[in-house]
């Protein structure tokens, strides 16, 4: 059986209230008896004092300007089903453009790849406002060096190998 509390002491919040009376939904019991959560007693903030560190207003009792104490602020608005997010800006760069770096490393890869992704890079560019422009040129550049050297090394290889099989030459 639980005892009624001393009179220095607050009631405990683990025991009901005695009359068998349940505080209201989002009261604590010690609110119910002039005392905050915590068991003591209202400071002067309740009473349109703001305590240290409190801001003041002009009126006393008045909450802040737009929002209510105790409520959250409010969301900001949501985008349109499927969205995340701020939509992004369509003009203004967002880096570089992925297919100029590709174009420069397939230069050494597989040259004609990077010819392909070259000019698809150059045509992105116009259009997205992304940065970019020279290491397509270098790409397309190194390309076309790179097959132009493949090219006369094929043609070479293959003069040599009908030169060496022709049966006209005897030594």
């Amino acid at each position: 059986m639980s005892q009624p509390p001393e009179p220095d002491q607050p009631p405990s919040p683990y025991e009901p209230p005695p009359g068998g009376q349940q505080p209201p939904y989002g009261q604590s019991p010690g609110e119910q008896y002039g005392q905050d959560q915590y068991g003591q007693q209202p400071s002067s903030e309740h009473y349109g004092q703001p305590s240290y560190g409190q801001p003041s207003y002009e009126h006393p009792g008045q909450p802040p300007h737009g929002q209510q104490w105790g409520q959250q602020p409010p969301y900001a608005p949501q985008g349109p089903y499927g969205q995340y997010g701020p939509p992004s800006p369509q003009q203004g760069g967002g880096g570089t453009n992925v297919l100029a770096i590709l174009s420069l490393v397939f230069a050494f890869v597989f040259a004609p790849a990077g010819i392909a992704l070259g000019h698809l890079a150059k045509r992105q560019l116009r259009t997205s406002g992304e940065e970019g422009d020279q290491l397509t040129t270098w790409g397309l550049a190194l390309s076309y060096i790179f097959t132009g050297l493949y090219l006369v090394a094929c043609c070479g290889w293959l003069a040599l190998v009908i030169w060496a099989g022709s049966p006209g030459t005897n030594t």
